[in-house]
């Protein structure tokens, strides 16, 4: 073993190694770089989690505003069945309203059909009176 051998083995023995770089480092070079990969494994891991949470939230919003809007539409169909429901009352008050018109004016004309009566008779009356009248004399 040459000298650089033997410089070696005692500083891996003491846990220290050279990289490729002829730095000093205290951890195997394998584990080395087992710890990069898995430093980049983790970064990558990080940015993936970052940009699934993006898209989540993105979805969370689309979901809210389309909660909003449904809110909206409820909100509108509500209140354009409690119209439909006053218009119905509405109408159904006019047409009592009118239905007693009706009844009063089906009595006003009773009573001036049994007026007119009563007016034919005294007009009978009276032209017969007129024509016995003109005829005695």
């Amino acid at each position: 073993m040459g000298p650089v051998a033997m410089a070696k083995d005692p500083l891996a023995e003491a846990g220290c190694y050279f990289d490729e770089l002829n730095k000093l480092q205290v951890l195997e070079p394998d584990v080395s770089q087992k710890t990069s990969e898995l430093k980049e494994e983790c970064k990558e891991f990080v940015d993936k989690i970052g940009q699934f949470q993006k898209i989540v939230g993105g979805l969370i919003e689309l979901v809210d505003e389309l909660a909003k809007e449904a809110e909206t539409e409820k909100m509108k169909a509500i209140g354009a069945r409690n119209l439909l429901k006053s218009v119905a009352k509405q109408r159904e008050a006019q047409q009592q309203q009118l239905q007693a018109l009706i009844a009063e004016k089906k009595m006003q004309l009773e009573r001036y059909r049994i007026e007119y009566e009563a007016l034919s008779r005294v007009e009978s009356e009276q032209n017969e009176f007129i024509n016995q009248f003109i005829l005695q004399k």
